[in-house]
């Protein structure tokens, strides 16, 4: 399969710059001026061509969960919003304790051939906390860990979980809440569990990654761990950038204080902040008038970012592809993530100078449920590319 995207400006992590890109068998194989082949052609001008995103952390429900969401609406909500890859959180029914469950997502998500699934493990077995045996089991399929949904609440079980990690160069991501707070104050619930799961990091050489970090306290500890030289990276969600407390919306971490904003935005400028990744958490209507906590933010991640950290003038686009391409497909072993020769041809094509407003009916995604509804923002995903085939493209394409 041939690809040839003509004239678009070109943007990563270190380039920007107008030129052709040239895919063949899923591979950039040229790029430069006036390039021309025998084969589809996509004329990019007026448009930025980028690095697909990378989600570090998102949840699909399947399986068990599949009234609000499956692996079919949440890949084709994640090239909607112009990922090709995806890392999948293990709280699902039954959880993903064993091979045989993961190996069943894995094999459904290679025959529906939109993006490329990785599936994690759970820390402790069905999520329950005590036992860490499944671990032993994994194959090489797995490279991360994750209890998402709750943090593990006893240190030596987490102290053993990450020794595992380490023999079998896992990743463990925490999802940092200590239950035992959460209902007496949310910050110093994740506060403590932060930092705690650094301090065991660091004592085991095990590689951690900080879910949806959101206080400017828990980020200070993330700083002083890496400055120590910890195997730390983090990540920060879109809603947790742009909307405040004040916003009348369930999440698990809460929106945060406008100091707690500036705080993150801060540390992503001193680069401090691995990854922006979106926790997408679709839910049912009636799951989210009971309370359930979550957004659904694959298809809103960049219009929301673009606006808020480019848009306000916070970042250059070079680092917000950095923040949702290069890093994370860094951290995931990916050969994506940058606009260069040899890389996998998994590109998007953006408009980043029309305005319009969020519209949650038109979602891929089953779940409907966020707080952007009606926002307006800049930053629309007109083209989605994986390995050289376009698996999403906008109505409003003029290419289409």
């Amino acid at each position: 399969m041939e690809l040839l995207i003509k004239n678009a400006r070109v943007v990563d992590a270190s380039q920007d710059s107008t030129f052709d890109v040239y895919i063949n068998s899923g591979i950039i194989c040229e790029m430069g001026k006036n390039l021309k082949k025998d084969c589809e052609v996509i004329y990019g001008e007026g448009y930025i061509l980028a690095p697909s995103f990378i989600d570090l952390h998102s949840h699909f429900r399947e399986p068990g969960y599949t009234y609000k969401e499956d692996l079919l609406s949440g890949s084709m909500a994640a090239v909607r919003g112009g990922y090709t890859a995806v890392n999948l959180m293990a709280n699902t029914k039954p959880v993903c304790s064993s091979m045989n469950i993961i190996d069943k997502v894995l094999k459904k998500s290679r025959e529906i051939n939109l993006l490329d699934i990785h599936q994690c493990a759970s820390i402790t077995e069905d999520l329950k906390g005590e036992s860490i045996d499944h671990l032993c089991e994994l194959t090489t399929e797995v490279r991360f860990i994750s209890d998402d949904g709750r943090g593990v609440a006893n240190s030596k079980i987490m102290l053993e979980a990450m020794l595992k990690a380490k023999e079998k160069s896992i990743t463990v991501i925490s999802h940092a809440e200590n239950e035992e707070l959460v209902d007496i104050d949310t910050r110093l619930a994740e506060n403590m569990m932060t930092w705690r799961d650094i301090t065991l990091s660091k004592f085991t050489g095990c590689k951690l990654h900080l879910a949806h970090v959101s206080t400017k306290e828990a980020m200070k500890d993330i700083i002083e761990g890496k400055k120590q030289g910890g195997r730390i990276t983090c990540e920060v969600t879109p809603h947790h950038l742009a909307l405040t407390e004040e916003t009348e919306y369930r999440v698990n971490p809460p929106m945060r204080k406008i100091q707690d904003i500036s705080y993150l935005i801060e540390a992503i400028k001193d680069g401090f902040v691995d990854v922006i990744a979106t926790d997408h958490a679709p839910h049912s209507t009636e799951d989210k008038i009971k309370g359930a906590p979550g957004i659904s933010g694959l298809e809103t991640a960049f219009a929301v970012c673009f606006t808020k950290l480019v848009g306000e003038g916070h970042i250059t686009l070079n680092k917000l592809s950095e923040l949702m391409s290069k890093n994370p497909a860094k951290i995931m072993g990916l050969n994506k993530g940058e606009v260069k020769i040899g890389y996998d041809g998994d590109l998007v094509l953006l408009d980043t100078k029309t305005k319009y407003n969020i519209d949650s009916s038109e979602f891929l995604s089953k779940g409907k449920n966020t707080p952007f509804e009606g926002r307006s923002v800049m930053g629309m995903v007109m083209c989605t590319i994986k390995a050289g085939r376009v698996v999403y493209k906008a109505k409003t394409c003029e290419n289409e």
